[in-house]
């Protein structure tokens, strides 16, 4: 992949964040760069001794002379920024301190406010269109709440609307291109919803994968979701009717018949699990991975007459299973982690199931979520207990009953404090990804930017800052989950304890 020097990455002026390569570049400052000096009043420049020889004659003719000021010396000093920039990690905040978002980093910032928060979520396509760049913005979404009581939980479709550009000091509200579509008004966001009755908690939410650039399916077509709900049952349900209701006004369905599940995986017990991957290549059947925390996982297949569950799990970790990823290139392998601290790959058609390889130990702690590069199908992406995020080639993996040494990642960062809570690449970028993690940040990285090691050391000082790191967003507590739109390029959702933070970077 293409490298990008870091001296493109910006920190001046940005409290908590840093712009990619795609922000302005600073040059360094060349000497004598000021030039010949040229008169304003186009007067010729008088030496030292005219100037003397000129006061002596003032003086002899009577004339009153000004005291002659020694010359003013300019100063290399910066002015010193009226703002500091917070470092997670490296600055704390002190007692009735908070954080100031810089919106100048940002082209869209909203947070929307929940009264049960979604431990999970996912993005649902819509009939909007790719490739979206212009505001306001509108997107689907489908969560699970964390209620106070199991009885009250809830699947939820969401539809967040007049989602605005960012208002920034010093805009002009007159541009020079006369857009009269409303992409600058500063006006709150629209949450709505649809509600699914839900027993238990809901600890993991995934939406059927539909083809990049097809449409939503006509409203007479299902449109799956499943969720793992804490009781150990993992449902399937057609959330079609639920989006037609929030997008046409007055559509009306039989909600008893919509708010029940298509299909109910029961193979798990009463074993609560949080793993679980829709495959998104290969065959038109539908195929959903759910692994649960007695080290079990179960393929759910969908059929003409419906959904059926393999009866034989797949039993090669020891520990609960924490992620599952289905390969983007192949249709029968995919990837697991556990808090057995592994990393194991697996392909269904092998007797026994078993895994063909693995990394052992992928983490010194719990492997909480990984993810699988769509556009360089051999890179894997991994987060761990410890706050570790590690990059790995899937070409250098151990195949079992060989004695290859264990595999040592490509790229591993340490920026995070706390657990790995979700990572995610970027769906069209192969260098990009986002990671969060229970320090309360969300951040974004690019693998194609380079360290250039004179000016990082000139601009960080001892801060060690890596220069993959793009970007921070704090401000959540409890950050459980993230993730890309892939229909917005650039677009991060993100789910607190709070509700959800919708951002776009000028970096995006």
């Amino acid at each position: 992949m293409s490298k990008r020097s870091a001296t493109e990455v910006i920190t001046e002026g940005q409290p908590y964040a840093k712009a990619s390569s795609s922000g302005a570049r600073r040059e360094p400052a060349e000497e004598n760069e000021m030039g010949e000096f040229e008169d304003a009043w186009e007067d010729e420049i008088e030496s030292d001794e005219e100037v003397v020889d000129a006061e002596a004659a003032e003086c002899e003719d009577g004339m009153d002379v000004d005291e002659v000021m020694p010359a003013i010396e300019e100063s290399d000093e910066q002015p010193s920024s009226a703002s500091n920039v917070f470092i997670p990690g490296i600055h704390s905040l002190q007692e009735g301190e908070v954080l100031e978002a810089d919106e100048s980093v940002y082209l869209m910032r909203h947070t929307l406010n929940v009264d049960w928060p979604c431990l999970s979520f996912d993005v649902l396509r819509d009939n909007f269109g790719d490739e979206r760049q212009r505001f306001p913005a509108t997107m689907y979404l489908a969560a699970g709440t964390q209620a106070d009581t199991a009885k009250n939980n809830e699947v939820r479709v969401y539809r967040m609307s007049n989602l605005h550009r960012t208002q920034k000091d010093g805009d002009d509200s007159d541009s020079e291109n006369g857009d009269d579509d409303d992409q600058d008004l500063d006006e709150d966001p629209i949450l709505e919803h649809r509600s699914i009755p839900h027993l238990g908690g809901v600890n993991r939410i995934r939406a059927q994968p539909l083809p990049p650039s097809s449409p939503l399916p006509p409203v007479s077509q299902s449109y799956h979701v499943a969720s793992w709900a804490e009781t150990g049952k993992v449902h399937i349900w057609n959330v079609r009717p639920h989006i037609e209701s929030l997008e046409s006004p007055g559509y009306t369905f039989d909600k008893t018949e919509a708010n029940k599940p298509v299909f109910t995986i029961n193979s798990h017990g009463r074993s609560e699990g949080f793993a679980m991957d829709w495959a998104s290549s290969g065959t038109s059947a539908l195929r959903l991975l759910t692994g649960d925390i007695v080290s079990k996982i179960y393929l759910t297949t969908s059929t003409v007459s419906g959904f059926n569950t393999l009866s034989q799990p797949f039993t090669s970790h020891t520990s609960s299973i924490e992620d599952l990823q289905w390969s983007p290139s192949e249709p029968t392998v995919f990837a697991s982690c556990s808090a057995d601290r592994t990393i194991q790959v697996w392909d269904v058609r092998s007797k026994g199931r078993q895994s063909v390889a693995g990394i052992d130990p992928a983490h010194e702690s719990d492997v909480n979520v990984i993810s699988w590069n769509k556009v360089t199908s051999y890179l894997l992406l991994s987060g761990g207990d410890e706050g570790g995020v590690k990059v790995w080639d899937l070409r250098n993996v151990q195949k079992k009953g060989t004695s290859s040494p264990t595999p040592t990642p490509i790229a591993s960062f340490n920026w995070h404090k706390a657990p790995i809570t979700s990572v995610e690449w970027h769906p069209t970028d192969a260098s990009t990804f986002v990671a969060s993690g229970a320090d309360d940040q969300v951040t974004l990285w690019d693998l194609a930017v380079e360290q250039d090691d004179d000016e990082m050391n000139e601009s960080s000082g001892d801060i060690d800052v890596p220069p993959q790191l793009l970007f921070f967003h704090p401000g959540q507590k409890d950050i459980k989950e993230v993730h890309w739109h892939p229909q917005i390029p650039g677009t991060v959702i993100s789910t607190a304890r709070s509700g959800f933070d919708v951002f776009k970077t000028i970096s995006a």
